[in-house]
């Protein structure tokens, strides 16, 4: 590479890292989701009296709690708490704001430089990685599963840098992510392992392609043939008998030789596709087979957690039960009502059925897995994004070099001059002023979300450590935030029976199904006084327009305790 060529990507690197910075801070949410004020709590309760796979925040007695992303929430409480030692005002929610803003920054430039490294073509990349980060914008947020987006990336370069350059220290690396996964996030542990299939599946595919099995079968079958009649040649004295088999084998001999004449030219056919495929590219890397090897170890990495068996279990448990269709990121995928992820999906079928770009089988395999997952959960259309970016870069890589390199060379280099980087810079910052204006007055807690004032008026007018507040889910980890026990919050797993209960022998789980409860008296599918008896509640907080709370006003044994413009709290006469 001459010394132009260098200082070009110098440039053209400083000004991608600069967007892509602009860009992450102007995604990156000021306002704390409800799973970060209970991730700042549990982080806490962890430093103070370790993990004793016990629930210490809601009022229900002894619910066991799996803590599935104890590394991480015990982070995110040292950042809060740094910033509260700061003396800044609303200084631990300054400090994880940072924090999320840092890791987003992180994640877009890992993101570019992989997307660089894959295809060697740095404007394929700048484009892709902010398209991605743009289409991420949804899922950056101060919780486990932004540094998990960071951990999947590396395990993508890892995989491939280790095919390419067979260096073992990137199985190093894979270890040590599985490792992380299992105990920054665990639900998605086992996804870890889905990476490796599509590298997997193309190695047995290119393995049989290669060994031609069907037509060997039939050579082995002529062979076979052949023996059997050598050896009653051997046994027979009847002259007519050895004038027929001696006319079977040489006819057995001839269809052998026209078997073998066709392996030959089907190993050749093959050998002609893998070089020059009409689509799909299929390559034996014997390399995976340390990929293999390395799977197999990181299933015993879940082993290395304070959790027991979770790595193994939580997923499973988690889908068995009836939490996920309650919940909105887990529900399935419906095009109709996400744009983005009908226009990327229809980006790569464009892109696979309308051009003559060729695509790797593993990227075929991998691309098929995670539109599947996507529609099974639409939370999982941030992986489509993250690891489909990837794919989509080198695709568009291969049309680039086959119809306009030059052009694209050229662009880069405009890219590096003055006027080029001024246009680069001003276009980003529109956008992502355009992104950052709605949030510019963000508070950190929002008042209209969550209950900020009631909670202050639960603390200095009721004896939080006596009542039994009924709250609703969307709300009560910023309660126990407060140090208010809840009846629920968006820790779903502690309430349900897969997680509280024991496994029957027909495989299902009995214990306190408090999950379903609160929906159903929140739908008002069942009689609230029934189920508020059985868990004997003293006081109720809700939004104004619950569905409940039409019943309780009109309910003389539910007494109005204090109202706002957003929530109203009841006391419940028994």
């Amino acid at each position: 590479m001459n010394t132009e060529k260098k200082k070009i990507n110098i440039k053209f690197n400083v000004l991608a890292i600069i967007a892509i910075i602009i860009l992450c801070f102007a995604i990156s949410p000021k306002t704390l989701q409800n799973d970060t004020f209970y991730t700042i709590k549990i982080g806490e309760l962890i430093l103070n009296n370790g993990i004793d796979m016990c629930d210490h925040f809601s009022w229900h007695e002894n619910l066991p709690y799996t803590y599935p992303h104890w590394a991480y929430d015990t982070g995110i409480y040292l950042i809060y708490n740094l910033g509260e030692l700061t003396g800044i005002e609303n200084g631990g929610m300054l400090f994880i704001y940072l924090s999320t803003v840092i890791l987003a920054c992180i994640l877009g430039i890992l993101i570019y430089y992989i997307n660089n490294k894959l295809t060697k073509n740095k404007l394929v990349s700048f484009f892709i990685s902010m398209f991605a980060i743009y289409l991420l914008r949804d899922f950056i947020a101060a919780r486990a599963q932004l540094v998990t987006f960071i951990l999947f990336a590396l395990t993508v370069l890892f995989i491939e840098n280790f095919l390419e350059t067979k260096k073992k220290i990137y199985l190093l690396g894979m270890i040590i992510i599985s490792i992380a996964i299992a105990n920054i996030h665990v639900a998605v542990w086992p996804f870890f392992f889905v990476l490796f299939l599509p590298y997997i599946a193309e190695y047995i595919i290119a393995s049989i392609a290669e060994k031609n099995v069907i037509s060997r079968l039939k050579v082995l079958n002529k062979k076979s043939i052949i023996k059997n009649i050598e050896k009653q040649l051997n046994r027979q004295v009847n002259e007519k008998k050895i004038e027929k088999l001696n006319e079977q084998l040489n006819k057995a001999k001839e269809e052998l030789i026209y078997e073998e004449e066709k392996l030959e030219r089907v190993k050749q056919t093959s050998d002609n596709l893998r070089q020059k495929p009409y689509k799909i590219k299929v390559t034996k890397n014997k390399a995976v087979k340390w990929i293999v090897l390395v799977m197999i170890i990181c299933a015993f990495t879940g082993l290395l957690t304070p959790l027991g068996d979770a790595p193994y279990t939580y997923l499973a448990k988690t889908m068995q039960g009836n939490t996920t269709a309650s919940i909105s990121e887990h529900l399935p995928l419906t095009l109709y009502n996400n744009k983005e992820a009908m226009v990327t999906l229809a980006l790569f079928f464009i892109m696979l059925i309308f051009t003559d770009v060729k695509i790797k089988l593993s990227d075929l395999f991998m691309l098929a897995g995670l539109i599947y997952l996507s529609f099974m959960s639409r939370r999982q259309v941030s992986l489509l994004v993250l690891i489909g970016g990837f794919i989509f870069s080198k695709l568009l890589k291969y049309l680039t070099e086959k119809y306009d390199l030059e052009g694209c060379e050229r662009f880069t280099k405009f890219m590096t001059t003055i006027i080029g980087k001024a246009c680069t810079i001003i276009i980003v910052a529109l956008v992502a002023f355009s992104l950052y204006k709605p949030k510019r007055n963000a508070e950190y807690i929002n008042n209209i979300s969550y209950p900020v004032e009631a909670s202050t008026w639960i603390l200095e007018n009721l004896d939080v450590e006596n009542i039994r507040l009924y709250n609703e889910y969307n709300y009560g980890s910023y309660l126990l935030f407060r140090g208010i026990p809840v009846f629920i919050d968006s820790r779903a797993d502690l309430y349900a029976p897969e997680f509280n209960g024991t496994k029957k022998e027909d495989g299902k789980y009995e214990g306190r199904d408090i999950f379903s409860d609160y929906t159903s008296i929140s739908s008002i599918g069942t009689y609230y006084e029934n189920k508020f008896e059985e868990y004997d509640i003293t006081h109720l907080i809700m939004v104004k327009n619950a569905k409940l709370n039409m019943f309780l006003s009109r309910d003389s044994k539910y007494k109005k305790l204090y109202s706002d413009d957003k929530f109203i709290i009841y006391e419940r006469n028994k």
